[in-house]
């Protein structure tokens, strides 16, 4: 909205002429949803305790009783402050603005549906027809994607400048592949105070910094990465990074509220969204270590008591292996997010150890 009416009135006013530039706009994009965030999230939480009150999952610490009737659904705060921030600061004439902006919507919508069970009927829905919904909706953004971006279909594997597969059309389910699973390993780690938030925080701001590497033509090709076109999705990665840390405030321990399926499952699903438009998908490997992590302890659980009968494990995803090695959540929390740094960190080397 304020880069339309920009160009609208930059005749007159010259001084409009900064929002264009992508880098006034994202610290615009990013100081807005953090002052979204603070003016209305008592508010909001205030109101999710008496509408959207749940107990903490099964299978989790005896410690985590707790935390019942603790609000949730935080992540509709969350997409909400997003998609304002995003309708005031994003060029939406960029068909990957509404793309992006209709996956967080639907698996926001997959999500609240999911929380909206576990709130009435004390049970969410059952985990198959979650995940056939899940490969739904991706397959379906993967599609837009493709048809109305129009991109290259090549992956760009770390640490290789010279090789880079053709898929053609199997970049749709590759791409609603990677989007399922990613969305599942940020749900998996949504289990205590804070934790999935910290990850989430390093990895949209990876992924800015690679999609305006990406979107610059110059930069891209000093880098030998593809040059994708996607600067623009740094206003919305922005806009996320400065919802979350505002929604931080709120999730640090003791939570106020948590952020519930209705967030973990479309900011996981539009963190590889974001990768998967600047064809670096698989560095998601690397800097979403946390998530990897997480996913593959309950992976091997699984496998381990059908097939041997023992856990690995205490407690499947391994945060609370740690809670009953006697741990204290906070010092888990806080270790994850050192770790995810870290993994950003070496995200980033690897775009010029090429």
């Amino acid at each position: 909205m304020l880069y339309h009416l920009a160009l609208q009135l930059q005749q007159s006013y010259s001084f409009l002429n900064i929002f264009r530039y992508i880098s006034v706009r994202t610290m615009g994009a990013l100081l807005t949803s953090i002052i979204i965030a603070f003016i209305f999230g008592n508010k909001f939480i205030s109101y999710c305790q008496k509408m959207f009150r749940t107990n903490v999952r099964e299978w989790t610490p005896e410690s985590h009783q707790q935390k019942n009737n603790t609000p949730t659904m935080g992540g509709l705060f969350i997409l909400a402050i997003c998609l304002i921030t995003s309708a005031l600061w994003c060029n939406w004439t960029d068909h990957r603005v509404w793309i992006f902006c209709l996956c967080l919507v639907s698996f926001g919508a997959l999500g609240f549906f999911d929380d909206w069970y576990k709130i009435t009927k004390k049970k969410g829905v059952s985990a198959s027809f979650k995940f056939r919904l899940q490969i739904i909706i991706a397959t379906a953004i993967a599609s837009l994607w493709y048809y109305f971006v129009q991109p290259t279909t090549i992956i760009c594997l770390p640490f290789l400048k010279n090789v880079t597969p053709e898929l053609g059309l199997f970049i749709i389910p590759w791409a609603a592949g990677i989007m399922v699973a990613t969305s599942n390993a940020v749900n998996l780690t949504d289990g205590l105070d804070g934790l999935a938030t910290g990850p989430l925080i390093c990895n949209f701001t990876t992924f800015s910094i690679i999609a305006y590497l990406a979107g610059h033509s110059k930069l891209a090709s000093y880098l030998f990465i593809p040059h994708t076109g996607t600067a623009e999705l740094v206003i919305i990665g922005a806009s996320l990074i400065g919802a979350l840390l505002g929604f931080l405030w709120y999730n640090a321990h003791p939570a106020q509220i948590f952020m519930g399926d209705v967030g973990s499952l479309p900011l996981g699903a539009s963190l590889a969204l974001m990768a998967i438009m600047c064809h670096q998908e698989l560095l998601l490997i690397i800097s979403g270590g946390i998530f990897v992590i997480e996913t593959v302890s309950v992976i091997l659980q699984v496998i381990s008591f059908k097939v041997l009968g023992k856990r690995i494990f205490r407690m499947a995803p391994i945060h609370h292996h740690f809670e009953l090695l006697g741990w204290q959540e906070t010092k888990i929390v806080i270790r994850f997010w050192i770790i995810s740094i870290i993994l950003a960190l070496c995200t980033l080397l690897t775009l010029k150890i090429r």
